[in-house]
Protein backbone atom coordinates (compact mmCIF):
# COMPACT_ATOMS: atom_id res chain seq x y z
CA UNK A 1 0.00 0.00 0.00
CA UNK A 2 1.41 3.22 -0.76
CA UNK A 3 2.12 5.26 2.61
CA UNK A 4 0.14 7.79 4.01
CA UNK A 5 2.47 9.54 6.16
CA UNK A 6 4.81 12.92 5.47
CA UNK A 7 8.17 13.85 6.49
CA UNK A 8 9.00 17.47 7.66
CA UNK A 9 11.78 17.60 5.03
CA UNK A 10 10.44 19.35 1.86
CA UNK A 11 11.53 22.04 -0.43
CA UNK A 12 9.27 23.34 -3.39
CA UNK A 13 9.80 26.09 -6.51
CA UNK A 14 7.40 27.45 -8.97
CA UNK A 15 7.65 30.29 -11.49
CA UNK A 16 4.19 32.44 -12.63
CA UNK A 17 3.93 35.21 -14.59
CA UNK A 18 1.95 36.87 -17.10
CA UNK A 19 2.41 40.33 -19.27
CA UNK A 20 2.48 42.60 -16.45
CA UNK A 21 4.34 40.75 -13.50
CA UNK A 22 5.98 37.40 -12.48
CA UNK A 23 6.13 35.48 -9.30
CA UNK A 24 8.95 33.00 -7.77
CA UNK A 25 7.88 30.96 -4.68
CA UNK A 26 10.77 29.00 -3.01
CA UNK A 27 9.96 26.99 0.13
CA UNK A 28 11.67 24.47 2.04
CA UNK A 29 11.27 22.91 5.52
CA UNK A 30 13.04 21.50 8.62
CA UNK A 31 11.96 19.40 11.26
CA UNK A 32 10.46 21.41 14.30
CA UNK A 33 7.76 20.30 17.36
CA UNK A 34 5.23 22.36 15.90
CA UNK A 35 3.96 24.45 12.39
CA UNK A 36 6.35 27.30 11.96
CA UNK A 37 6.07 28.96 9.11
CA UNK A 38 8.10 32.13 8.41
CA UNK A 39 7.66 34.33 4.98
CA UNK A 40 10.08 36.43 3.51
CA UNK A 41 8.96 39.23 0.49
CA UNK A 42 8.75 42.34 -1.19
CA UNK A 43 6.56 44.79 1.17
CA UNK A 44 4.25 45.55 -1.56
CA UNK A 45 2.91 42.04 -1.45
CA UNK A 46 2.91 42.31 2.75
CA UNK A 47 -1.01 42.82 2.62
CA UNK A 48 -1.24 38.95 1.16
CA UNK A 49 0.36 37.72 4.47
CA UNK A 50 -2.81 36.64 5.87
CA UNK A 51 -4.26 34.86 2.86
CA UNK A 52 -1.13 33.28 2.24
CA UNK A 53 -1.20 31.51 5.56
CA UNK A 54 -4.98 30.79 5.23
CA UNK A 55 -3.16 28.53 1.84
CA UNK A 56 -0.41 27.19 3.72
CA UNK A 57 -2.65 25.47 6.30
CA UNK A 58 -4.60 23.09 4.21
CA UNK A 59 -1.30 21.84 3.28
CA UNK A 60 1.32 22.33 6.37
CA UNK A 61 0.89 21.06 10.05
CA UNK A 62 4.22 21.25 11.27
CA UNK A 63 7.72 21.56 10.69
CA UNK A 64 9.69 24.94 10.40
CA UNK A 65 8.82 26.26 7.06
CA UNK A 66 11.05 29.28 5.56
CA UNK A 67 9.24 30.72 2.11
CA UNK A 68 10.85 33.07 -0.42
CA UNK A 69 8.63 35.04 -2.74
CA UNK A 70 10.59 36.98 -5.31
CA UNK A 71 8.36 39.91 -7.53
CA UNK A 72 8.97 41.44 -10.99
CA UNK A 73 6.80 44.18 -12.41
CA UNK A 74 7.15 43.00 -16.21
CA UNK A 75 4.34 46.29 -17.64
CA UNK A 76 6.37 48.37 -20.06
CA UNK A 77 5.32 51.68 -18.58
CA UNK A 78 5.80 51.39 -14.45
CA UNK A 79 5.71 55.00 -13.87
CA UNK A 80 3.47 57.54 -14.35
CA UNK A 81 4.22 61.62 -15.31
CA UNK A 82 1.57 63.68 -12.76
CA UNK A 83 1.36 67.51 -13.22
CA UNK A 84 0.80 68.76 -10.03
CA UNK A 85 -1.69 71.97 -10.59
CA UNK A 86 -1.76 73.61 -7.31
CA UNK A 87 2.03 73.59 -6.88
CA UNK A 88 2.24 75.39 -10.25
CA UNK A 89 -0.14 78.24 -9.47
CA UNK A 90 1.78 78.26 -5.84
CA UNK A 91 4.99 78.97 -7.41
CA UNK A 92 3.09 81.43 -10.57
CA UNK A 93 1.09 83.34 -7.44
CA UNK A 94 4.50 83.83 -5.73
CA UNK A 95 6.52 84.97 -8.16
CA UNK A 96 4.01 87.76 -9.17
CA UNK A 97 4.36 88.81 -6.00
CA UNK A 98 7.74 89.30 -6.01
CA UNK A 99 7.61 91.15 -9.59
CA UNK A 100 5.33 93.62 -7.69
CA UNK A 101 6.86 93.83 -4.20
CA UNK A 102 10.64 93.98 -5.85
CA UNK A 103 9.89 96.22 -8.95
CA UNK A 104 11.72 93.42 -11.05
CA UNK A 105 10.27 92.14 -14.53
CA UNK A 106 8.80 88.28 -14.26
CA UNK A 107 10.23 86.78 -17.22
CA UNK A 108 8.53 83.11 -16.55
CA UNK A 109 7.98 80.89 -19.07
CA UNK A 110 6.02 77.66 -18.91
CA UNK A 111 9.50 75.74 -19.79
CA UNK A 112 11.04 77.51 -16.52
CA UNK A 113 8.06 76.63 -14.20
CA UNK A 114 8.01 73.03 -15.12
CA UNK A 115 12.21 72.60 -13.62
CA UNK A 116 10.52 74.20 -9.98
CA UNK A 117 10.04 71.36 -7.52
CA UNK A 118 7.12 68.92 -7.47
CA UNK A 119 5.39 70.77 -10.11
CA UNK A 120 6.17 67.44 -12.22
CA UNK A 121 6.79 63.82 -10.56
CA UNK A 122 6.83 60.52 -11.33
CA UNK A 123 4.83 58.29 -9.92
CA UNK A 124 4.72 54.44 -9.47
CA UNK A 125 1.48 53.07 -11.04
CA UNK A 126 -0.61 51.64 -9.04
CA UNK A 127 -0.91 47.58 -9.28
CA UNK A 128 -3.79 45.76 -9.40
CA UNK A 129 -4.10 44.06 -6.20
CA UNK A 130 -6.61 40.79 -7.35
CA UNK A 131 -3.78 40.49 -10.66
CA UNK A 132 -1.65 40.68 -7.86
CA UNK A 133 -2.95 37.81 -6.02
CA UNK A 134 -3.83 35.69 -9.09
CA UNK A 135 -0.49 34.89 -9.93
CA UNK A 136 0.98 34.98 -6.55
CA UNK A 137 -1.87 32.46 -5.37
CA UNK A 138 -1.26 29.99 -8.32
CA UNK A 139 2.69 30.31 -7.55
CA UNK A 140 2.24 29.61 -4.29
CA UNK A 141 -0.42 26.71 -4.76
CA UNK A 142 1.84 25.10 -6.93
CA UNK A 143 4.90 25.44 -5.07
CA UNK A 144 3.74 24.07 -1.73
CA UNK A 145 2.07 21.36 -3.94
CA UNK A 146 5.24 20.14 -5.02
CA UNK A 147 6.54 20.73 -1.39
CA UNK A 148 3.87 18.09 -0.67
CA UNK A 149 5.27 15.80 -3.03
CA UNK A 150 8.64 15.94 -1.72
CA UNK A 151 7.61 15.36 1.79
CA UNK A 152 5.53 12.52 0.66
CA UNK A 153 8.02 10.54 -1.40
CA UNK A 154 10.51 10.88 1.74
CA UNK A 155 7.51 9.64 4.03
CA UNK A 156 7.24 6.66 1.80
CA UNK A 157 11.05 5.88 2.47
CA UNK A 158 10.60 6.39 6.40
CA UNK A 159 6.96 4.40 6.11
CA UNK A 160 9.05 1.15 4.68
CA UNK A 161 12.60 1.80 7.12
CA UNK A 162 10.20 2.17 10.10
CA UNK A 163 7.99 -1.09 9.54
CA UNK A 164 11.12 -2.86 8.88
CA UNK A 165 12.47 -1.75 12.29
CA UNK A 166 9.57 -2.96 13.83
CA UNK A 167 8.90 -6.04 12.14
CA UNK A 168 12.57 -6.37 13.26
CA UNK A 169 11.78 -5.84 17.13
CA UNK A 170 9.17 -8.10 17.05
CA UNK A 171 11.67 -11.10 16.22
CA UNK A 172 13.47 -9.88 19.06
CA UNK A 173 10.64 -10.14 21.52
CA UNK A 174 10.50 -13.49 20.21
CA UNK A 175 13.64 -14.35 21.12
CA UNK A 176 13.33 -12.59 24.73
CA UNK A 177 10.07 -14.28 25.03
CA UNK A 178 11.44 -18.01 24.37
CA UNK A 179 14.76 -17.39 25.71
CA UNK A 180 13.21 -16.54 29.10
CA UNK A 181 11.78 -19.74 30.69
CA UNK A 182 15.12 -21.78 29.56
CA UNK A 183 17.25 -19.32 31.88
CA UNK A 184 15.02 -20.23 35.26
CA UNK A 185 15.18 -23.94 34.23
CA UNK A 186 19.28 -23.62 33.97
CA UNK A 187 18.82 -21.77 36.84
CA UNK A 188 17.24 -24.21 38.86
CA UNK A 189 20.02 -27.09 37.59
CA UNK A 190 23.00 -25.19 38.88
CA UNK A 191 21.63 -23.99 41.92
CA UNK A 192 20.29 -28.30 42.56
CA UNK A 193 24.03 -28.85 41.64
CA UNK A 194 25.52 -26.58 43.87
CA UNK A 195 23.45 -27.74 46.58
CA UNK A 196 24.31 -31.30 46.33
CA UNK A 197 28.45 -30.19 46.34
CA UNK A 198 27.54 -28.34 49.37
CA UNK A 199 25.56 -31.41 51.30
CA UNK A 200 27.07 -34.35 49.35
CA UNK A 201 24.97 -37.29 50.40
CA UNK A 202 22.35 -35.18 52.69
CA UNK A 203 18.48 -34.80 51.31
CA UNK A 204 18.16 -32.03 49.18
CA UNK A 205 14.73 -30.00 50.20
CA UNK A 206 12.85 -29.56 47.59
CA UNK A 207 10.78 -27.26 48.67
CA UNK A 208 13.28 -24.77 49.57
CA UNK A 209 15.29 -25.23 45.82
CA UNK A 210 11.69 -24.33 44.32
CA UNK A 211 11.08 -20.97 46.87
CA UNK A 212 14.55 -19.49 45.16
CA UNK A 213 13.41 -20.87 42.15
CA UNK A 214 10.32 -18.87 42.12
CA UNK A 215 12.04 -15.79 43.67
CA UNK A 216 15.00 -15.57 40.88
CA UNK A 217 12.08 -16.19 38.20
CA UNK A 218 10.03 -13.44 39.70
CA UNK A 219 13.39 -11.08 39.89
CA UNK A 220 14.35 -11.75 36.37
CA UNK A 221 10.47 -11.97 34.36
CA UNK A 222 9.72 -10.03 31.76
CA UNK A 223 6.87 -11.29 30.82
CA UNK A 224 4.64 -7.70 31.29
CA UNK A 225 7.31 -6.00 29.48
CA UNK A 226 7.52 -8.38 26.57
CA UNK A 227 3.80 -8.00 26.45
CA UNK A 228 3.49 -4.07 26.62
CA UNK A 229 6.08 -3.63 24.03
CA UNK A 230 4.50 -5.91 21.34
CA UNK A 231 1.50 -4.03 21.88
CA UNK A 232 3.15 -0.79 21.16
CA UNK A 233 5.11 -2.04 18.43
CA UNK A 234 1.99 -3.47 17.10
CA UNK A 235 0.22 0.04 18.09
CA UNK A 236 2.77 2.06 16.27
CA UNK A 237 2.27 -0.28 12.85
CA UNK A 238 -1.30 0.68 12.71
CA UNK A 239 -0.75 4.66 13.70
CA UNK A 240 1.89 4.42 10.45
CA UNK A 241 -1.21 3.57 8.30
CA UNK A 242 -3.20 6.31 9.55
CA UNK A 243 -4.02 9.44 7.59
CA UNK A 244 -3.26 13.23 8.85
CA UNK A 245 -0.61 14.73 11.42
CA UNK A 246 0.93 11.67 13.53
CA UNK A 247 4.44 12.85 14.42
CA UNK A 248 3.18 13.89 18.17
CA UNK A 249 1.61 10.17 18.23
CA UNK A 250 4.49 7.65 17.30
CA UNK A 251 6.71 9.83 19.63
CA UNK A 252 4.50 8.92 22.48
CA UNK A 253 4.29 5.48 21.55
CA UNK A 254 7.98 5.46 21.08
CA UNK A 255 8.76 7.02 24.35
CA UNK A 256 6.68 4.04 25.79
CA UNK A 257 8.95 1.55 23.83
CA UNK A 258 11.74 3.04 25.48
CA UNK A 259 10.93 2.42 28.96
CA UNK A 260 9.73 -1.35 28.37
CA UNK A 261 13.07 -1.70 26.96
CA UNK A 262 15.00 -0.67 29.41
CA UNK A 263 12.98 -2.49 31.88
CA UNK A 264 14.17 -5.89 29.92
CA UNK A 265 17.72 -4.64 29.82
CA UNK A 266 17.82 -4.26 33.53
CA UNK A 267 16.12 -7.86 34.43
CA UNK A 268 18.80 -9.71 31.65
CA UNK A 269 20.63 -12.16 33.51
CA UNK A 270 21.53 -14.22 30.81
CA UNK A 271 24.20 -13.03 27.97
CA UNK A 272 22.16 -13.93 25.24
CA UNK A 273 19.28 -12.23 26.61
CA UNK A 274 21.38 -9.27 27.26
CA UNK A 275 22.50 -8.93 24.07
CA UNK A 276 19.63 -9.38 22.62
CA UNK A 277 18.16 -6.56 24.91
CA UNK A 278 21.02 -4.17 23.60
CA UNK A 279 20.06 -5.03 19.96
CA UNK A 280 15.88 -4.30 20.89
CA UNK A 281 17.44 -0.80 22.76
CA UNK A 282 19.35 0.32 19.77
CA UNK A 283 16.26 -0.45 17.40
CA UNK A 284 13.97 1.82 19.60
CA UNK A 285 16.99 4.36 19.51
CA UNK A 286 17.24 4.35 15.96
CA UNK A 287 13.24 4.39 15.77
CA UNK A 288 12.85 7.53 17.88
CA UNK A 289 15.07 9.38 15.57
CA UNK A 290 13.27 8.44 12.55
CA UNK A 291 9.91 9.41 13.56
CA UNK A 292 11.34 13.17 15.05
CA UNK A 293 11.28 13.80 10.80
CA UNK A 294 7.44 12.59 10.96
CA UNK A 295 4.95 15.59 10.37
Amino acid sequence: MNSLIKSMTGFGRSEVSNQNCKMIVEMKSVNHRYGDISIRMPKKLSFFETQMRSLLKKYIQRGKVDIFVTYENLSEQTVELKYNQIMAKNYLDMLKHMEEELGVKNDITTTSLSRYPEVFTLEEQESDEEELWTVLEEALTKAVTAFVETRTAEGEHLYYDLTEKLDGMIKMVDIIESRSPSIVDEYRAKLEEKVKELLENNVIDDSRIAAEVTIYADKICVDEETVRLRGHINSMKKTLDMEGSIGRKLDFIAQEMNREANTILSKANDLELSNTAIDLKTEVEKVREQIQNIE
